[in-house]
């Protein structure tokens, strides 16, 4: 729900609808200004016409601990870009002139920080942004930033890991807002040959515990990954494929069609799961 108003976020209302036709929401992921922000935008509009549901943008960050070296090189391609939290809502305001898809921010607390939280939120919000995922920011030390998003309307969304403790899980759920993002492995992003073995008990015994949807992300880098998880989880998040194909792909006509035709097939399997 939007705390602002009390009506249901973009994000809420895209798990509801999905969830009334029982289908699970992809999430693409990429670096807000990888290559540059004029692609970024352009990915942004080809995904939700490939089948997207949501958006995960990452902030660029010069220490990415929870990313792998795809996502590694992304943001550092993101950084020489210029993608700066002002620039990156800019553009997001640009783009709700074109697109109502759920836009979610994906990064760390440092930017955030220096920024303000409150400044940042109310400038998050105005610009047309849903959510925010702050990978190295637990709700015990949330309140600086989670106080002022609440007041915007902007959903809080915390990771979960296959070693968070069901009792902790219940905790970090009561706080959140959107979904919960269950890190399928222990360690960082990146595109991996197959998923855990334990992966669909550990978001069923998730359940048990939130009302919220359940994404699943970190290591899903196929069609075949994308159907598996959507079999048993709300929402299926994939990034370091595409951040490989930005890069294989940066300052070629073939860069927005490449990942348009990637997100296509994980909808696609996604939808055909049965």
């Amino acid at each position: 729900m939007s705390p602002q108003n009390g009506a249901p976020s973009r994000i809420t209302r895209t798990f509801s609808a999905l969830r009334a036709n029982g289908q699970r929401a992809l999430v693409p992921y990429f670096v807000a200004g990888d290559p540059d922000f004029a692609s970024t935008r352009r990915l942004v509009l080809e995904c939700a016409a490939r089948g997207a549901d949501l958006i995960e943008l990452g902030v660029a960050f010069s220490d990415p601990m929870a990313d792998g070296p795809a996502n590694q090189r992304a943001s550092a391609r993101g950084l020489k870009a210029g993608a700066t939290l002002p620039a990156i809502l800019s553009m997001v305001a640009d783009l709700r002139k074109t697109t109502e898809i759920p836009i979610i921010l994906f990064g760390y607390f440092n930017p955030i920080f220096h920024y303000g939280c409150a400044r940042f939120c109310a400038d998050a919000a105005a610009a047309g942004l849903d959510g925010l995922l702050v990978v190295d920011l637990p709700p015990e030390e949330a309140a600086e930033l989670a106080a002022p998003a609440r007041a915007a309307g902007l959903d809080l969304i915390y990771l979960l890991a296959p070693t968070t403790p069901l009792a902790r899980s219940r905790a970090i759920a009561r706080n959140a807002g959107g979904f919960l993002y269950f890190v399928s492995v222990t360690g960082v992003t990146g595109a991996r040959a197959t998923l855990p073995a334990d992966l669909e008990a550990n978001v069923t015994a998730l359940r048990a515990v939130t009302d919220l949807p359940i994404g699943v992300g970190f290591g899903i880098s196929t069609p075949a990954h994308a159907a598996a998880v959507a079999r048993f989880a709300d929402a299926v998040v994939v990034g370091s494929a595409i951040s490989q194909l930005i890069e294989t792909h940066a300052g070629s006509d073939r860069l927005i069609t490449a990942v348009g035709d990637f997100v296509g097939s994980l909808k696609r399997a996604m939808l055909e799961r049965a």
